[in-house]
């Protein structure tokens, strides 16, 4: 198995996937967001996971990032898209916005950060400067380019706690240290996957301007999801235009 899809907020199902099974594995982390679809999209072996659970009730912070990225492992995946949901920070971050980032910036705190803990024969430390597989971001901008989906190239994901949106004031200070977009989701799914030697890339889709961007209303939930919705149609021609082409950072040709 290949290619996992990880869905956010917005794609707890993937709608093209023909099912072949559903399977529930378990971790010596406990249980993943939910049973593990696997099955063929455009021809190819497909592994799905919804991170907040196939009735989207698992909060960002309760999710149990260790068992989802070790349950992909089980399977054999090598290569992880990753689809979050983020509020824009920067001018060119509006809603409905399709971002391909290329670094993180984590705030969150108290969420169990890596498999390396205990029983090891050294301590280990994993080179993490750059998060994202390239490759993988280079397969995802050739796919909007020959469809003509507009995808912005790079960008800084700040990756806050959650639930809750972030103060005006914490928006100022992640624009501050550089962050383009904020969610509650990319840490630390993506050193998890590092650490598994998973090549890992994420999607963010713009729901909404950030806290204090928005004309100083308050974030409008209604609008968000109508928005994302929307853009979720060209997520998943994204992806069956990246199988079907049979680009070579997802048909494991990559290393």
């Amino acid at each position: 198995m290949q290619l996992a899809i990880i869905g956010g907020t917005g794609l707890s199902e993937l709608e093209g996937l023909e099912i072949l099974r559903h399977q529930v594995i378990s971790t010596p982390f406990g249980e993943p967001s939910g049973p593990l679809t696997i099955g063929r999209l455009a021809g190819c072996d497909v592994v799905f996971l919804p991170r907040h659970g196939y009735n989207h009730r698992i909060p960002p912070h309760a999710i149990n990032y260790l068992a989802n990225m070790w349950a992909l492992r089980e399977l054999g995946v090598k290569h992880v898209l990753a689809v979050s949901s983020v509020g824009g920070i920067t001018e060119q971050m509006q809603p409905g916005t399709l971002c391909v980032p290329d670094q993180i910036i984590d705030y969150t705190w108290g969420r169990p950060s890596t498999f390396f803990e205990s029983d090891l024969e050294s301590v280990t430390h994993v080179d993490f400067s750059y998060p994202y597989h390239q490759p993988l971001r280079e397969g995802l901008l050739r796919a909007g380019k020959s469809l003509g989906i507009p995808l912005i190239d790079g960008g800084t994901y700040g990756a806050t706690q959650g639930p809750r949106f972030e103060t005006a004031a914490e928006i100022r200070r992640f624009e501050q240290d550089g962050c383009d977009v904020v969610g509650m989701t990319g840490m630390p799914e993506a050193v998890l996957a590092r650490e598994c030697d998973m090549r890992y890339a994420s999607l963010n889709v713009v729901g909404n301007r950030a806290a204090g961007k928005n004309g100083g209303g308050p974030v409008d939930l209604h609008f968000v999801s109508q928005t994302i919705s929307a853009a979720m149609r060209d997520v998943r021609r994204l992806f069956v235009h990246l199988l079907q082409t049979r680009d070579c950072a997802v048909c494991g040709e990559d290393e």
